[in-house]
């Protein structure tokens, strides 16, 4: 209890402080409104002196925030209210600020990232999509532009040079998976200048329960093309179609799995004219058979990906939104490929890969923003050592959120939504249902259809026209379907006469697998003190109770079925469902994590010798280092082992090394002096073939360090895919994964050491032409 108790006592004097220094904002108030336009902007080049000259950003805190309120109301016409001083505060720390729907977190960041923009060292605004960063960047880049500071936005579109000058910006806006792929891309650059990025020193993540929570379970992997395509994928998909569920295979939902049955072999080996398909030789075959049996039975069309433009687009199940540019990895993408009888790519190859966890703790100060983090708590604190407060909205909340409405079948519960939607259309009360998949938007809207109910449907596909849709949602007569994540970052506001009508209504059509989805959904009603009500309407037939319920939860649902157990009863049924998924989900990425942080420490190491090595005018020194090693372990090798064929072996690798015929048959004959004699004459050779050119030794060294760690990190991708066979021999899998990993990284500096060696002495006579 007494580490308890310090931690809320921290915690109350952290909130106690960004408290205090929310009062001294407002006692700028006056002198800032008294400034002209001119002596507004010119306090930037005063605060950046002052830091220069070693004042704290804390200490410039008050009067920087009251500076740049003061802009946001004379160029916006907007003037941030006491709570979002507050919430900047907070984010200034490196915190996560929940703030409602409506309570203005765009305008709130504008403070926490004009100060620390003073620095000169780049502020980074992070979104979940383009159209929201260029949104934002134009409007609150008003402000910044305003005091002086230069603006840019981040687009996957833009070229290099763009890029780089985006980056150069005193503000950076982007989206997290272009951030992180262009660290990924400038830690494989082969000079400084083919960098884009120039550090992360602080950044703010809108949605950051988004980006920093869901999308955490997926990591970032830049991939290449891979070797060839197998004629497998087809002939994989045609089987698994020919399958029947139950009898050829049994689905797992819990665990997302699917196996084939007695009767599933024995129809693959007729089918692929063998006597035993689980045999070694066939290894290869079941690969493709498992992506083929996931592909076709656990993987849906318009719920996991949709098929655009003749191209599989994965879809975020936590939002809704598309997910442009990433793939299915080890071969799940093109069985998809298969399936949809769309063009069939090349099996990608990782070439480098990083989680969101481990990209985002690079920076030097994360701080974060959302209407929904506190059932997060805990994860932001031990996994980004951030901490969630919760900021009290302008006005009281009075939206209603009624109890869910429990059904036994789905089609009762669609009945149920179509209902009420009719009712409140007819009434003229605006009304948005949400949805966890754009199939079922698009089952809802033909439902709709029926009814002869106008509507319109968002299916997070074109942000900026649906940004546009949402804003429109709140009017008389408005019906909307929506997944999770369409409109999101817009706010919803009432048209005339909505509010005595009751203000706007959000049904959910099934409850999400996290409460703080549903939580962001029931946020969109209620905005700055609206009117209006929430319900969520749930089956026994939904996926989140069909996937988490436990063999007791179904017991309890079929005493439900049977009218023996009453709703209230059964939606603490739903809430402990959902509270299982959140558990499994957890457990989800904190495995992604586990494995990736071995990889971590792995990639600073590398990532770091780049640097260094770029930085460097020249590498000469560490390449005779490296001659140094090569030849230490030639004389090692040897003195332990002095056989005639031991000795042929050390001669020839010798004589690569450029050592003399001389020098090689002294140190045969002088074996404990042999090290030294080897090394004289190799770097005496070797210094003649590069006398005056560097630059090949820095390409060479990176050449082979990125194509080592580039195999590397594919090789250690693939054996984390199959290491969890080794708990069937009582071995933790994620130990035996440590103990590979770090043998593996030693045989590959190995390599890199003896590659560069031996091909920068392969071919002097070349050099000497050039």
């Amino acid at each position: 209890m007494g580490f308890l108790t310090n931690l809320i006592n921290s915690e109350q004097r952290h909130y106690s402080k960004a408290q205090k220094l929310q009062e001294k904002v407002l006692t700028f108030e006056n002198t800032m409104s008294q400034c002209s336009d001119d002596e507004l902007r010119n306090k930037t080049d005063e605060y950046k002196s002052r830091i220069a000259k070693g004042e704290s950003l804390e200490s410039l805190l008050p009067e920087a925030f009251a500076t740049c309120r003061e802009a946001a109301k004379r160029v916006l016409g907007e003037f941030p209210y006491p709570v979002q001083i507050l919430g900047g505060v907070l984010l200034h720390f490196g915190d996560v600020a929940e703030m409602k729907t409506g309570e203005g977190k765009t305008l709130t960041a504008t403070m926490p990232i004009y100060l620390n923009a003073l620095e000169g060292k780049g502020a980074h605004v992070i979104t979940v999509n383009e159209y929201l960063a260029a949104r934002d960047a134009e409007w609150m880049g008003e402000v910044y532009r305003f005091l002086g500071l230069t603006v840019g936005v981040n687009l996957h579109s833009l070229s290099f040079e763009q890029k780089k000058d985006v980056y150069l910006c005193d503000i950076t806006y982007s989206t997290n998976s272009e951030l992180g792929f262009d660290y990924l891309r400038d830690n494989m650059a082969k000079t400084l200048e083919g960098r884009v990025q120039r550090g992360l020193h602080y950044a703010i993540i809108d949605e950051v329960d988004s980006v920093l929570i869901d999308e955490s379970r997926t990591p970032l992997i830049l991939s290449g093309w891979g070797d060839q395509l197998s004629p497998y994928y087809m002939k994989a998909d045609a089987f698994a179609k020919s399958c029947r569920r139950e009898q050829d295979v049994e689905i797992v939902l819990e665990d997302n799995a699917v196996t084939l049955t007695e009767s599933g072999i024995k129809k693959a080996e007729k089918a692929f004219n063998m006597d035993h398909l689980y045999g070694s030789e066939n290894a290869e075959l079941i690969h493709y058979l498992q992506n083929a049996l996931r592909a076709n039975f656990l993987m849906s069309k318009d719920v996991e990906y949709v098929v655009q433009e003749d191209e599989i687009v994965l879809v975020d199940q936590f939002t809704g939104r598309k997910m442009e540019g990433r793939e299915f990895s080890d071969g799940l993408h093109q069985a998809i490929q298969a399936k949809e009888n769309v063009g069939i790519k090349i099996e990608n190859k990782t070439l480098a890969t990083i989680t969101y966890q481990n990209f985002f703790r690079l920076y030097n100060k994360l701080s974060g923003m959302t209407g929904t983090a506190k059932t997060e708590e805990q994860e932001f604190l031990n996994t980004y050592n951030m901490r969630v407060y919760v900021i009290p909205t302008n006005r009281p909340i009075a939206r209603v959120d009624y109890p869910d409405a429990i059904f036994k079948t789905k089609k009762e519960k669609y009945e149920a939504i179509l209902n009420e939607v009719v009712s409140l259309y007819e009434k003229g009360q605006p009304v948005l249902v949400g949805t966890i998949s754009i199939g079922m938007s698009e089952n809802l809207s033909e439902l709709l259809k029926k009814k002869g109910i106008p509507h319109q449907v968002l299916n997070a596909k074109e942000d900026a026209k649906e940004a546009h849709i949402v804003a429109e949602a709140g009017r008389r007569k408005t019906v909307t379907i929506a997944t999770n994540m369409a409109g999101r970052g817009t706010d919803i506001k009432l048209g005339e006469g909505v509010v005595e009508l009751g203000g706007l209504v959000v049904l959910g059509s099934e409850r999400h697998e996290s409460k703080r989805i549903d939580n962001q959904l029931r946020g969109r009603s209620g905005r700055q003190g609206d009117p209006g009500y929430s319900r969520f309407f749930v089956s026994m037939e939904d996926d989140l109770v069909e996937k988490f319920a436990t063999d007791y939860m179904k017991e309890t649902i079929d005493d439900y079925e049977s009218d023996k157990v009453s709703e209230d009863k059964m939606r603490k049924l739903v809430d402990s469902i959902q509270e299982r998924a959140e558990g499994l989900h957890f457990d989800s990425r904190k495995n992604v994590l586990e494995y990736d942080d071995v990889l971590m420490e792995q990639r600073r190491m590398v990532y770091s010798q780049r640097d260094e090595i770029l930085a460097m005018e020249e590498i000469t020194e560490l390449v005779e280092s490296l001659y140094v090693r090569v030849i230490e372990r030639l004389a090692l090798s040897y003195n332990q082992d002095k056989t005639n064929q031991n000795r042929i072996h050390c001669h020839e690798q010798l004589k690569r090394l450029k050592v003399s015929e001389e020098a090689i048959e002294e140190g045969f004959n002088q074996s404990d002096k042999a090290k030294n004699i080897w090394i004289e004459s190799a770097l005496s050779n070797y210094r003649q073939i590069y006398p005056d050119n560097k630059t090949i030794e820095k390409i060479v060294f990176l050449t082979i360090l990125d194509r080592q760690w580039m195999d590397h990190v594919d090789n250690m991708d693939r054996l984390k895919k199959g290491i969890y066979l080794r708990q069937y021999a009582s071995v933790k899998p994620i130990d035996a994964y440590k103990e590979e990993s770090i043998e593996r990284f030693e045989n590959m500096m190995d390599n890199i050491t003896e590659q560069t060696i031996f091909t920068l002495t392969s071919q002097p006579e070349k050099q000497e032409e050039a």
